[in-house]
Parts: C-alpha cells; sequence; structure tokens
C-alpha cells in the first residue's frame, strides 16, 4: 500500500532532484538519452499580434475604389506592394512574407472575426484566445481569467508527451496566455532556452538507481522526473553546439522564434508553442505609417527566418505557425494619421504543409456594415481546421461547438 506518508516522502525527494546544481551526473545523462525522442509529432507555433493589425494595409485592396476613398494620409503606394493577384498585395514591408507565399508556404484567410465583434482589447483578445462568445466582461476580470483556452482545453482531449514535455510552452515574457489554460494539459513558460535546464544534486545517484516501473504514485514520480532531464539534457546538449546556419534578424519576435526553433531541435514532445509582438504595438491609432511597416517587417522577416531555419534542419514539415490578432481596425482613417479599433482581418498560417494563397473572400470596402468590414470567415473555423486537421485533436469541445474546416492544408 502506497501511504501518505511515502508520498510526501517522494515528493522531498523529487524537489530533491530538481536542485540546481552545476552539473547533470553522466549516470542521469546516459538514462536521459535513453528516452526516444519525437521527431514525427505535428506541432502549433501561435504568433499573437497584440493590439489589433490594420488588416486593410497588411493585405492591401488596392483595387477597390474604397482604399483610395477611405484612405489619404495612409494609402500605399500600388507600385510599391508585392501583388497577390490583381486585386491585393502585401505592405511593401513583407517582401519576406510575399516570398514564402510564392514559395507555397504561406496562406492568407481573410475577413476573420465573429459575430457581434468587440472592440475592446481584452474582450476581443479573451474570445480569441478561449473561443467563448458569451464573455459579459469588458475588462480583464475575475469571469474571463476563469476560462478556459481553446488550446489548452484541445490538448486535454489528446496525448500527453511521452517524454515528459509540457504540452505547451509559453515563449515570452508576462503571464501565460488564457489559450493555454486548462483542466490536465500542462503548460510551461520561458523567456530563454536555458530556463528549459535542469541539473541534479550530486547524491542524486542513490534516488534515481533501479527506475521503478510500477504503476503507483512513486513510480509515477520518478518517471516523470527523469523524462524531465530528458529533455532537459537533449537542450543541454544543443545549447553547447553552435546553432549551424541559424540567421535571424536582431528584433525581439525573431529571437523568441529562435528560442522555439532550438526547443524543437531538441526533439521534445511539446505540441504547442506560444510567443507574441510587444503588448498594443498593433493599436496604430495615430502615425500609423511608420509603426506600422516596421511591425510588418519584423512580423514578416522573422516568420520566414524561423521557417528557413527548421527547414535546414530538416523539421519543417512537422510544423504549422498561426498569426492572428484581436481585431482589424476601421476602414475609414482617422484624423491623427491612424485607424481605430475595427473588426475583421487577416490570419496568417504558414508551413511547408500549407495550400498557399489566398483564402476566403477579399473584403469590400464600399460595402460596410456599420463602417466595418463585413465578416466573412469565423475565426473559430480556422481552429477547427488546425485542430482537427494538423493536430488531429477533437476541436467540438474546446471550440464549444462545431465548425466548417477551411481549405488550409494540404491533403
Amino acid at each position: 500500500m502506497f501511504s501518505r506518508r511515502d508520498f510526501l516522502r517522494t515528493s522531498l525527494q523529487t524537489s530533491t532532484l530538481v536542485a540546481l546544481t552545476p552539473t547533470v551526473p553522466s549516470f542521469l545523462a546516459q538514462t536521459a538519452r535513453s528516452a526516444p525522442p519525437d521527431r514525427d509529432g505535428r506541432v502549433l507555433v501561435v504568433i499573437q499580434l497584440d493590439g489589433g493589425n490594420d488588416g486593410i494595409n497588411t493585405i492591401v485592396p488596392f483595387a477597390d475604389p474604397g482604399y483610395a476613398k477611405h484612405r489619404k494620409a495612409l494609402r500605399l503606394r500600388t507600385d510599391q506592394l508585392h501583388k497577390i493577384d490583381k486585386e491585393v498585395g502585401f505592405h511593401a514591408a513583407m517582401r519576406d512574407a510575399a516570398d514564402l507565399l510564392q514559395a507555397g508556404r504561406l496562406a492568407v484567410v481573410q475577413g476573420v472575426s465573429y459575430p457581434n465583434p468587440s472592440r475592446s482589447h481584452f474582450k476581443s483578445m479573451a474570445i480569441w484566445q478561449t473561443a467563448n462568445l458569451n464573455l459579459k466582461s469588458d475588462n480583464d476580470d475575475l469571469e474571463t481569467r476563469a476560462s478556459f483556452g481553446w488550446i489548452g482545453q484541445a490538448l486535454d482531449g489528446g496525448r500527453r508527451p511521452g517524454d515528459g514535455s509540457p504540452d505547451a510552452v509559453y515563449v515570452g515574457t508576462g503571464s501565460l496566455p488564457a489559450a493555454l489554460r486548462s483542466r490536465r494539459s500542462q503548460a510551461s513558460a520561458m523567456t530563454r532556452p536555458e530556463d528549459a535546464l535542469l541539473t541534479l544534486q550530486p547524491n542524486a545517484r542513490s534516488m534515481t538507481a533501479g527506475v521503478d516501473t510500477g504503476k503507483d504514485l512513486a513510480a509515477f514520480v520518478q518517471r516523470s522526473t527523469l523524462q524531465a532531464y530528458a529533455t532537459s539534457d537533449r537542450m543541454r546538449t544543443l545549447l553547447a553546439a553552435k546553432d549551424q546556419g541559424s540567421r535571424y534578424p536582431a528584433t525581439g519576435l525573431a529571437q523568441r522564434l529562435q528560442v522555439i526553433a532550438r526547443l524543437l531541435k531538441t526533439c521534445c514532445g511539446t505540441r504547442v508553442f506560444y510567443t507574441s509582438q510587444p503588448t498594443n504595438a498593433y493599436d496604430t491609432h495615430y502615425n500609423q505609417l511608420f509603426t506600422h511597416a516596421q511591425l510588418l517587417g519584423e512580423l514578416a522577416g522573422a516568420l520566414r527566418a524561423f521557417l528557413d531555419d527548421l527547414a535546414r534542419s530538416g523539421l519543417a514539415e512537422r510544423v504549422a505557425v498561426l498569426c492572428f490578432s484581436e481585431f482589424g481596425r476601421r476602414v475609414q482613417e482617422n484624423g491623427s494619421q491612424g485607424t481605430d479599433h475595427g473588426t475583421a482581418g487577416p490570419v496568417f498560417v504558414a508551413g511547408p504543409s500549407v495550400r498557399a494563397g489566398l483564402v476566403g473572400p477579399t473584403p469590400k470596402l464600399l460595402d460596410l456594415q456599420d463602417g466595418d468590414l463585413k465578416v466573412s470567415i469565423d475565426f473559430r473555423q480556422v481552429y477547427a481546421t488546425i485542430l482537427e486537421d494538423w493536430l488531429g485533436l477533437p476541436a467540438r469541445t474546446a471550440l464549444a461547438g462545431d465548425f466548417s474546416r477551411l481549405p488550409i492544408f494540404r491533403s
């Protein structure tokens, strides 16, 4: 019988195991390396564009007469855009994104939002992260914080990583995104690859000798500890080696994606990685042109560097990247050479397995609803497609309903 006293003693031993010391003993390294890495499981990387991205000046409808009508100071020159077709093109700063689309590695889902969209940053972001349209508060209050996330709930319905890795990892600063909150799946946060390193005290040999293969709680704790060290040991090996051929721009987003790439190279079993551009960076109420160009250039450059790095490492086929923002901007520019909170906007899905190009109809700038773009695609359709078609996870519970999937991935 495994008693409460036994559990407490095992817990104390486990606490000792995870104490920080200078080295990992060789006997543990050998045990850790015996855990087989997962090089085949599919992975989702989420990039959150905080603040409400102006989709009209991201995927620019240059042929729409409403563009010249509603955008005077913010109208982008057609000859500087990277054309997608005869009607729309990427912002001039997004050459890297245009190259990804041309190479078959980027899909642009147009006109994405949800019914009766909110223009509140807090509420709309909470809706996107939880897939719950029934949130009543416009602020980040207890009701919002109590909701589970769409990713966390979906991971609850899948298998845990066999190597002891967390189901999801957030790379960035601040609190864990609501999208990763769950009942059972595990999520962790880090800012640097070194945050994943664990080391043992020298006297840990006796505590880990003869790994228990039983099914009781003590055996589970012991196996879980060693599995965590397996991931840590692979990360240590990676950090000790040079990251050959890895070239990233010197931007915050690029550096965070490089952390994710290095984690993927450890062959850890984590299925979802989450990061973002700076808080409210896309909230361009005034002097939008320069700020927006800088942000889009950072996004496109970081995304291409990340996918190229994974391709050189033979990992790209495993990974899909989702880029979203909580809402778009108003069609009509304001009097401060900026744009105010709107509704629908584009969502990007990137990776070698996507059907490259435009998904969904291009919004019409002369056919508006209360001055905003009409919503043509519910964001939960994007989520359902990613969960079902890419991660192979059940979507119905996570999204509280059934939603038709989109032709985003190649069969």
